[in-house]
Formats: structure tokens, C-alpha cells, sequence
């Protein structure tokens, strides 16, 4: 292969690293501020009762900016965080260097690709919290991630994973219709509100795309406007029972919500817990 040949395939795969990045930058800077106010978001307690019982070291998967992270950590456990995006973990490190000294020492911060990355360790707890398989967009990369999870339990060890469960007359309906989601308080009495703008969903590779706009208000007036790009995997539950058998793994727990409710047409989440076979 020629040198420069060779060289135009580095530039490729490094522009395609910052691409995977940058996708998330908008996101990075508002996610902490939006999710704060998101009355609905629930999970995190029940993670942090599976660390109670399971114990550390925990690995977690998809950790963004550190929102069930950081609450393992000041739980006392040791926690492994692995994101792909740089800008999410930029955010996360920058909070914990905010922490106590014992807090820093239990957690360990890895940028990587939870398809492919191998820690070389293995962990009684394995956390894909609040939807990071619905990242996945293809059954070969669904499970990829699934295996690699897997992968990293110690025996008797327990895989924790929650998707969102789908309403199809919602899917199917609504596109380029703006819904304002979220709105917080930004610098000097400015506020910022997230719309979200559904561009379409492909019923036959379940995959939902749309826009997330973020404008800076004064009252009623936009100042300025960001968007960004958002694709999300939809699964049935009869697909995800397949790629968890396939992947080696046996579900021991599976809850619709997280109050531990049983999986049903009206409950909002498909929870599962998974241990290998």
C-alpha cells in the first residue's frame, strides 16, 4: 500500500473519531442542566440499590457526564465509566476534579467503544444505564454490545440494562412537529428550552431519527438557536429477548418500570436483568 494511501486512511478514521464526538457536543453542554429538571427521570436509585446488593467494582457503560456515576462513587464503590464521546466525558472529569479525594479514587474514566473495548477486568455489576443500547443501530453492533457487557461479569455476576418501550401509534405519527420537552435557567434571568423534532422512523430497522433544538430565550424572544442530530433503536420485546439469548446471556429480572412493576403494554420501560449462561 502506498505511504500516502496509508495516510489518507489515518485522516479518514481520525475525522470519523471526531465526527462520533462531536455529534454528542451539544448534548455534552446541556445534559446535566436538562436532565436536572426532567421530573420523570427515576432510575437512579434503582441502580444504586443493585450496587447495594451487588456490590463493587461496578463498570458502567454508556456513563455520559457521570449522573449515576458520581452517586456510585460517593456510595463507596469502586466504578469503572466508559463512554465513547469525549465531550461527555470532559464534563465528567471536570466534576469529579470538583470531589473529595475518596470520591476521585474510586472512579476510573475510560474513553472507548463498549462494543469492542476490553478492560482486561471483570466486575460483579455491569450498568448500561438510561438507554445507551437504544445507541446501537444495527442487530451486529446490538449484539457486539451485549457480548463485550457480558463479557466483563465475574461469575454469578449481573448485567442491568433499560430501553425505553415503545408506543408505535407515537412512532408513527408526529413528524416535523416541534414538542418543546425541557426548559432551565440559563445566565441573567435567561432561560433555555429543548425541542425535540421527529424526522422519521424506519419500521423495518426500528430506528427513530429526529433534532434536538436547543434555543436561549428572553421570555418569549430567541436570542439564539443550536441543534443537533439524534437517532435512537427501537426494540420489541420479543427482539430483545432474542439478542439477549444470543448473546450468551439468560434474563433473572425484567421490570417495566423502575418501582419494579412487571413489563406491560402501559408501563414506560423494558428493564432487564441478565447474568451469563
Amino acid at each position: 500500500m502506498k505511504k500516502r494511501t496509508i495516510v489518507s486512511i489515518l485522516l479518514k478514521e481520525e475525522w470519523q473519531s471526531k465526527m462520533i464526538e462531536d455529534s454528542y457536543r451539544l448534548a455534552a453542554k446541556h445534559y446535566d442542566a436538562a436532565y436536572s429538571v426532567k421530573e420523570n427521570l427515576v432510575d437512579r436509585d434503582f441502580y444504586l440499590d443493585l450496587a447495594s446488593e451487588y456490590g463493587g467494582p461496578i463498570l458502567e457503560l454508556g456513563c455520559g457526564t457521570g449522573r449515576i456515576t458520581l452517586p456510585f462513587a460517593r456510595q463507596g464503590l469502586d466504578v469503572a465509566g466508559v463512554d465513547a464521546s469525549g465531550s461527555m466525558l470532559a464534563v465528567l472529569r471536570a466534576k469529579l476534579a470538583k470531589e473529595p479525594a475518596d470520591v476521585r479514587r474510586r472512579v476510573r474514566v475510560v474513553e472507548g467503544d463498549f462494543r469492542t473495548l476490553q478492560l482486561g477486568d471483570e466486575f460483579p455489576l455491569v450498568v448500561i444505564p438510561f438507554r445507551p443500547m437504544q445507541h446501537m443501530y444495527t442487530v451486529e453492533d446490538q449484539l457486539a454490545a451485549l457480548r463485550n457487557a457480558g463479557s466483563h461479569l465475574t461469575d454469578g455476576g449481573i448485567l442491568a440494562l433499560d430501553v425505553f418501550n415503545p408506543r408505535f401509534d407515537k412512532l408513527l405519527s408526529g413528524e416535523n412537529v416541534e414538542h418543546m420537552e425541557l426548559e432551565w435557567p440559563a445566565q441573567n434571568g435567561l432561560t433555555i428550552r429543548r425541542y425535540f423534532v421527529k424526522d422519521g422512523y424506519d419500521p423495518v430497522n426500528l430506528v427513530l431519527s429526529g433534532r434536538f433544538i436547543f434555543r436561549l430565550c428572553d421570555g418569549d424572544h430567541v436570542l439564539s438557536e443550536e441543534a443537533e442530530t439524534f437517532k435512537m433503536s427501537v426494540y420489541t420485546y420479543p427482539h430483545l429477548k432474542a439478542l439477549i439469548c444470543s448473546a450468551g446471556l439468560e434474563s433473572v429480572g425484567e421490570f417495566g418500570s423502575f418501582d419494579r412493576k412487571p413489563i406491560g403494554p402501559d408501563m414506560p420501560e423494558m428493564i432487564f436483568l441478565l447474568k451469563s449462561q
